[in-house]
C-alpha cells in the first residue's frame, strides 16, 4: 500500500480557528491525510526553526504527527478470545485507532487453517477502509519465557512468514516450554529463541517481507522473562526486537466487585513457580498504576537496560480477548469441528447477559502513540523501530511533543527515541509540550494531567552481568505540578551535560494514587503503587510514559 505523504503545516484553505497553538491544521490534516479517529494528535512545533542554510548542529528531527495503535488483539481465530474480526476492527474504529495488530495465538489449527482465513479477512478489510491500517501478526510462545507480538508489513508473504515462524520457532508447539534455571533443555531453548529473532531479521534483510518487529508482551506476568533472555532477545537483532509492554492489557481484571477479591489490574495474579526467574521478587509479579513492575519501577529493569546505551521501547495496549460488561458468549461447535481442524472458532452469540471478561476494546483504555512522518504501514514500523512512542491509559493526553535540544541550536531538537551529540558542560533545554485532554474519555470522564516526572539515567555502556535489573544511578530529577493546566502549554527544564552520557524519559499521573517508589524515596518520591486487590479501578488511577530521549556527551 502507498504511503501517504503528510500534508504540508500551512493550509490556505483554513481559517485561524482551525489552527491549533502551533499553527499547525489538525482539519486540515486529518481531511486530506483521509485520517480516521479524533486520537490523531499532532506533534508540536518546538522553539526557534533553523534559518534557511544555517548548520542545525545537534540534532533537527522533523516535526511529526501521532498515530494511535494497540498491536495486541484477538480474535475468533484465538483458540481463547471470543470477537469476529469485523467486532474487533469496528471497535477500533469507534475508540480512535489508527493502527492495530491482530496478534492470534500460535496454535496447530492456527497455523494450518486460521491464518490465511483471517488474512482475507484483513485484505478485504484494508481495500474496504484504508483509514484503518490492519496488520497481522502473531502472539508468539517464546522458548523458555513467554509471549511477544511478532507482526510484518503487507505484502505477499506476510502471511508465509508467520505460519513459517510459528512452525519453526514456537515454543508451544515445539515443546521449547523448560526454561527454570539448571534444566537440562533451557540453554537450548533459550537459544532456539535468539534463533527465531535472527531468522525474522534475514528475512527482512533478504526482502523476503519488507519489514517485521517484535515486542514482548506481559513480561513480567509470570517471571519467566529473565534480565539476561530481554537482552539476549534484543542484542540478536535491535532492528526487530524493539521493546516490551510497558503495560500489559487486561487493564479491567480489578474493577471493584468484577472478578473477585484476589483479581490485579492487567491479571498479574501470580505467585514465584519454578520457571520464575528466581532474581525477581515477589513485588515484580503486581502492576503498578496499571504497569509491569520492569517498566513502573524507577532504576529498574527497563531503565538498566537503558542506562546500557540502547533503545527499548515501551508500548500498552487491550490484548482484547473478552471485554468487560459485554453480553457475548462463545458459539457452539458442531459436531466433529474444533480448533485444531478449523482454525477459528464459532463466532460470538448475545445472551443480553453480562459476561466474564477483563479487557477493554482496543482504543478504550489504552493506546500506544507513535511518531510518523507519512501516514502507512511501513511509517507506523519506522516509528515504533525509531522509539518516536509514548503510551497513556485512561485517555489523559490529547497530545504530548518531547524534544531535547541545545541552547545554542535554532533547530526543532531530537525526539522521543533519539540521540543528541553534546559537549561536556554545554546547556540543553528539554522541551515538553502537552495537549491536555479536551473530551470525556469513553468512561464520561475528562481527565486532569496532575503532574509531569522527569526521570533521568546515567548511560554506562553494557553489563558485565547480564542478569542485572538496577540501575542505580537513574532517578526522578524534577516534578512539573501542572495541576489545572488546559489547552497547549510547554514546559521548558534545562539540562545540563556532566561527564557522562545520560538518558531523561517522562511520566505523569492524574495524581490519584502515589506512593515512595520500589526503590526509595531518593529515587522516586511519589511513583505509582499497587492497589488493594479487587479494588483496582483502572479509570481512576492513570498515567502516561514516554520513551527516553539520549544525550550523548563528548569531551
Amino acid at each position: 500500500m502507498t504511503e501517504q505523504q503528510l500534508p504540508s503545516w500551512a493550509d490556505p484553505s483554513v481559517s485561524p480557528a482551525d489552527l491549533d497553538a502551533q499553527g499547525v491544521s489538525r482539519r486540515g490534516l486529518l481531511r486530506r491525510a483521509g485520517l480516521f479517529g479524533a486520537a490523531f494528535a499532532l506533534g508540536s512545533a518546538t522553539p526557534a526553526l533553523a534559518a534557511p542554510g544555517r548548520p542545525r548542529l545537534g540534532g533537527d528531527d522533523p516535526r511529526l504527527a501521532y498515530l494511535v495503535g494497540d498491536h495486541h488483539v484477538h480474535s475468533v481465530y484465538s483458540h481463547d478470545a471470543k470477537y469476529t474480526f469485523s467486532q474487533q476492527a469496528q471497535a477500533a474504529a469507534k475508540y480512535g485507532l489508527d493502527w492495530m495488530v491482530f496478534n492470534e495465538h500460535s496454535n496447530f489449527g492456527h497455523a494450518y487453517y486460521g491464518a490465511r482465513m483471517e488474512h482475507a479477512e484483513i485484505v478485504r478489510a484494508r481495500a474496504e477502509n484504508p483509514r484503518q491500517l490492519i496488520f497481522q501478526g502473531l502472539e508468539w510462545y517464546i522458548p523458555a519465557a513467554e509471549h511477544c507480538t511478532v507482526f510484518a508489513a503487507p505484502g505477499p508473504h506476510e502471511t508465509d512468514l508467520l505460519t513459517q515462524f510459528e512452525l519453526a520457532y514456537d515454543g508451544k508447539l515445539l515443546g521449547y516450554t523448560e526454561g527454570s534455571a539448571g534444566a537440562t533443555d533451557t540453554a537450548r531453548n533459550e537459544a532456539h529463541a535468539v534463533k527465531a529473532i535472527k531468522w525474522l531479521a534475514e528475512q527482512r534483510r533478504s526482502g523476503y517481507v519488507d519489514d517485521v518487529l517484535v515486542l514482548a508482551n506481559h513480561p513480567l506476568r509470570l517471571g519467566i522473562d529473565s534480565p539476561h533472555e530481554m537482552r539476549g532477545w534484543r542484542d540478536a537483532a535491535p532492528e526487530i526486537m524493539i521493546g516490551m509492554e510497558g503495560a500489559p492489557g487486561a487493564q479491567g481484571a480489578a474493577i471493584p466487585s468484577l472478578r473477585g477479591a484476589t483479581s490485579i489490574r492487567g491479571e498479574y495474579e501470580n505467585k514465584p513457580s519454578a520457571q520464575s526467574w528466581p532474581g525477581y521478587p515477589g513485588d515484580a509479579y503486581l502492576t503498578y498504576g496499571g504497569f509491569d513492575w520492569a517498566t513502573a519501577t524507577v532504576g529498574g529493569l527497563w531503565d538498566s537496560m537503558l542506562a546500557e546505551g540502547s533503545l527499548f521501547s515501551i508500548t500498552t495496549n487491550s490484548d482484547n480477548h473478552r471485554t468487560v460488561f459485554d453480553t457475548w458468549k462463545n458459539g457452539d461447535w458442531p459436531a466433529g469441528q474444533n480448533f485444531d481442524n478449523t482454525g477459528k472458532l464459532p463466532d460470538p452469540v448475545n445472551t443480553d447477559t453480562p459476561q466474564p471478561g477483563s479487557d477493554f476494546w482496543p482504543g478504550e483504555f489504552s493506546r500506544t502513540h507513535v511518531g510518523v512522518t507519512r501516514y502507512g504501514y511501513r511509517s507506523v514500523m519506522a516509528g515504533l523501530r525509531a522509539g518516536r512512542v509514548w503510551v497513556d491509559h485512561g485517555h489523559l493526553l490529547d497530545g504530548l511533543d518531547v524534544r531535547v535540544k541545545r541552547d545554542c541550536d535554532a533547530g526543532r531538537g531530537v525526539t522521543l527515541g533519539g540521540r543528541l551529540r553534546v559537549r561536556k558542560g554545554e546547556r540543553i533545554t528539554l522541551y515538553v509540550t502537552v495537549t491536555s485532554a479536551s473530551r470525556p474519555n469513553p468512561q464520561g470522564i475528562l481527565p486532569e494531567l496532575a503532574h509531569v516526572d522527569v526521570i533521568r539515567g546515567a548511560v554506562r555502556g553494557p553489563v558485565s552481568d547480564r542478569d542485572t535489573w538496577q540501575a542505580p544511578d537513574t532517578k526522578v530529577v524534577q516534578t512539573k505540578d501542572v495541576s489545572g493546566r488546559k489547552g497547549t502549554y510547554t514546559l521548558r527544564i534545562p539540562l545540563t551535560a556532566g561527564d557522562e552520557s545520560f538518558y531523561v524519559r517522562l511520566r505523569g499521573s492524574d495524581g490519584k494514587r502515589h506512593g515512595t517508589g520500589y526503590l526509595g524515596a531518593s529515587v522516586d518520591p511519589h511513583g505509582p503503587i499497587p492497589h488493594e486487590p479487587g479494588n483496582g479501578d483502572p479509570w481512576a488511577d492513570t498515567w502516561f510514559y514516554s520513551n527516553p530521549v539520549f544525550v550523548d556527551v563528548t569531551g
